[in-house]
């Protein structure tokens, strides 16, 4: 190639060679790069993640209520109300500190048949727990629960949805399965009744874990509609332990809960 002359500057003679040489080198990286962050590679990495179950692979439709008891208690009762009205049970995960301040709820909820599960002592953030805090954290909460109950729980929501690997490895050690949700009613940004509604049956299928706040201010006005859709629809709504699969299961890279092999 000729030399070349830019803004006065004189440039070297750079070959053919050179030039297909870092143009190969250019693709390969494009190319290189595509395929790592393709979903296909992604989901194959993320399955080495310690994931936990955010739905189930159902062949009925199947679907679980849940609701997180943390701060108030202004609707326990109210909902209690509602999910007898249709006969459903649901699954409440409440904190340690909850407990200590109503335990008549925590009772009410019982003795109403539905299942009072562990979302930890304190609300803290577990991500930032050793191994053995988080034990003492589930522990604590596990022994509240039963003490008013009877019954100590085998089912963990961590707080604020937050976990890693050790966080799940720890909860997998106390055989305990950490249950995340994948439809957010949102409730907590005090949505309306109709939002809510709308929100929760567009996004529902079999095997959906649908997430709700029991002192949320649309919620009792919301769930109704909810369950009335879901039961026209052919769902049948059982607590999060009986949506679970039983023997030998995995869990995908979306956190689906799958049978094994």
């Amino acid at each position: 190639m000729r030399r070349m002359q830019i803004m006065g500057l004189k440039l070297p003679k750079i070959s053919n060679r050179k030039i297909k040489t870092a143009l190969l080198t250019a693709l390969a990286t494009v190319l290189i790069f595509t395929a790592v962050n393709s979903p296909a590679i992604v989901g194959v990495s993320a399955t080495k993640r310690e994931l936990p179950i955010y739905c189930v692979k159902r062949d009925n439709k199947a679907v679980s209520l849940t609701f997180d008891a943390a701060w108030g208690n202004e609707d326990t009762e109210e909902l209690i109300d509602i999910l007898a009205k249709y006969n459903v049970k649901a699954t409440f995960f409440v904190v340690g500190f909850w407990v200590d301040k109503y335990p008549e709820s925590v009772k009410a909820l019982h003795d109403a048949g539905h299942e009072v599960m562990n979302h930890s002592n304190d609300h803290a953030h577990f991500s930032r727990l050793s191994t053995d805090q988080i034990i003492s954290n589930v522990t604590k909460c596990n022994e509240k629960i039963a003490a008013v109950t009877g019954v100590t729980p085998t089912l963990f929501r961590c707080p604020y949805g937050e976990y890693d690997d050790h966080v799940i490895k720890a909860l997998t050690s106390m055989g305990m399965y950490t249950i995340q949700w994948d439809v957010d009613s949102l409730d907590w940004k005090d949505l309306t009744a109709d939002q809510i509604v709308q929100r929760v049956t567009s996004r529902v299928q079999p095997g959906s874990i649908v997430l709700f706040h029991n002192a949320a201010k649309n919620t009792p006005a919301a769930l109704p509609a909810i369950i009335e859709y879901l039961l026209a629809n052919g769902y049948q709504i059982v607590p999060v332990s009986e949506l679970l699969l039983k023997g030998e299961y995995t869990i995908d890279h979306t956190g689906r809960m799958i049978p094994a092999g």
